[in-house]
């Protein structure tokens, strides 16, 4: 704001000396002038070239040098001097390139700033046939020291006006900047404190920009925060939970020596389940800390989908078999993607099991669609279960999240199926989505591209 404002005070006080300077010139220039032409046909009306001694005109012309300062050289069509009003080269030649040029028709003005004169040549032409005819030349310079005077008084008062702005501008400007910046360093103190709460700094709209997005950042903080904790205490659950059971079983095992075989094997049952549990958590973890660090990458191979779904549907219904839930598959026309068989595997299964799992005691069915354009391939899982509540569908991806958790145990899982279906979709550069109503069913909608994108 400083450079600015002396730049600007500089350029605007220097534009006012020159333009003073110009504007005085030009004008001083054009009233000469005139007075000049009007001289030079007065010359040409009483034939002053031949009879250069005309009081009236040697009066007029000593009047105008003696106003204006200056010096006037009269040159006859043979370019010799016949008036000259200092007296210094009457009857001498002028052969200059401005009298041959003025002789031409083109007349000339000068102003040479470094002596403070205007030089000026007029031609005198003739008042009878052929008129027009250039029979004489008039040379005039008139001194412009008046005017240059003013200037050096106007560069002082520019010196002296310019440097009182100078301390004001500056005195302004660091006012100004620490009215500006200080915003800037509540919000940098703010930050430095590293405290993880919203700011409030709305001085101005700059300000309020930078504090609305420094807001939205600590929300986002705040939630990914939440989601740690909340993950670190489900994992640390989950974890325990198995063991804790396991540990239950074995201390019963040691302080009854005397349990008859039966009990023996029904514990080691429990055990060994509780151990299956706890490894099929882990492998869920371990798959998903892949997937965020994209470990493993992808292992992309042209897969016939129909021949895919039809082996996910083989596999998956004894289960929905023993649920007595119907398995339906709608294919409209035969699709190959470029994917991942595995985790496409996985993704399909992970949805329709839960389908199955989170249908009707009875006559449930479960319908799995396929279709595509010339981009992308399009996968639905309906079924006509429980459903999801409308506040829990934007968290059901999330690690560990559970809608119905006092029913968690008896249906099975870890809680991370959905968080690692929708990692392997995002891998495929896909997208996936939710709709459901609450003892309506639930509707899974997956979009992936036919063709990899690297």
């Amino acid at each position: 704001m400083i450079i600015i404002g002396i730049g600007t005070a500089v350029s605007i006080s220097s534009a006012v000396v020159r333009g003073y300077e110009s504007m005085a010139v030009q004008m001083r220039t054009a009233i000469v002038k005139n007075q000049c032409i009007m001289l030079a046909n007065q010359l040409a009306s009483v034939d002053y070239l031949n009879n250069p001694t005309n009081a009236i005109v040697n009066a007029r012309i000593d009047m105008i040098t003696s106003i204006y300062g200056g010096r006037i050289l009269i040159v006859d069509e043979d370019y010799k001097i016949i008036k000259d009003t200092f007296d210094l080269d009457k009857g001498k030649y002028m052969l200059s390139s401005i009298v041959i040029d003025c002789f031409g028709g083109t007349e000339y003005s000068h102003y040479d700033a470094d002596n403070d004169i205007v030089e000026m040549a007029v031609t005198i032409t003739s008042t009878e046939e052929p008129e027009s005819e250039v029979i004489g030349v008039m040379l005039t310079s008139f001194s412009t020291k008046e005017i240059a005077n003013i200037r050096k008084t106007l560069e002082r008062n520019e010196t002296l006006v310019l440097g009182v702005s100078i301390i004001v501008i500056v005195v302004v400007g660091l006012w100004a900047s620490w009215l500006l910046v200080r915003p800037f360093k509540k919000i940098t103190s703010a930050i430095d404190a590293m405290e993880i709460e919203p700011i409030s700094v709305y001085d101005y709209y700059e300000t309020q920009q930078i504090t609305d997005a420094f807001n939205r950042l600590i929300d986002k903080v705040n939630t990914m925060e939440e989601s740690r904790q909340e993950f670190v205490s489900n994992v640390s659950h989950e974890l325990k939970t198995p063991l804790a059971s396991i540990k239950v079983l074995a201390d019963s095992l040691m302080m009854n020596p005397d349990a008859d075989i039966e009990q023996y094997k029904e514990f080691m049952k429990d055990i060994s389940e509780e151990v299956t549990r706890e490894n099929a958590i882990i492998s869920d973890l371990l798959s998903l800390v892949s997937m965020d660090k994209n470990i493993e990458g992808l292992n992309i191979q042209k897969v016939n989908i129909n021949d895919l779904i039809d082996l996910v549907v083989k596999r998956l219904k004894p289960i929905a078999d023993l649920a007595n839930v119907e398995l339906i598959v709608e294919s409209f026309k035969n699709v190959e993607a470029e994917v991942d068989e595995t985790k496409l595997t996985q993704i399909i299964t992970n949805i329709t099991e839960n389908a199955i799992k989170y249908n009707k005691p009875e006559g449930g069915w479960v319908r799995i669609t396929l279709n595509a354009d010339h981009q992308y391939m399009y996968l639905t899982i309906s079924d006509s279960g429980i459903g999801i509540p409308k506040e829990a569908q934007e968290r059901i991806f999330d690690r560990f999240y559970r809608v119905d958790k006092s029913h968690s145990r008896e249906i099975g899982g870890t809680g991370l199926g959905l968080a690692i279906t929708k990692s392997a979709i995002n891998m495929h550069k896909g997208a996936i989505r939710v709709s459901s109503v609450e003892n309506e069913g639930t509707t899974f909608s997956i979009r992936i591209p036919l063709i990899h994108i690297a």
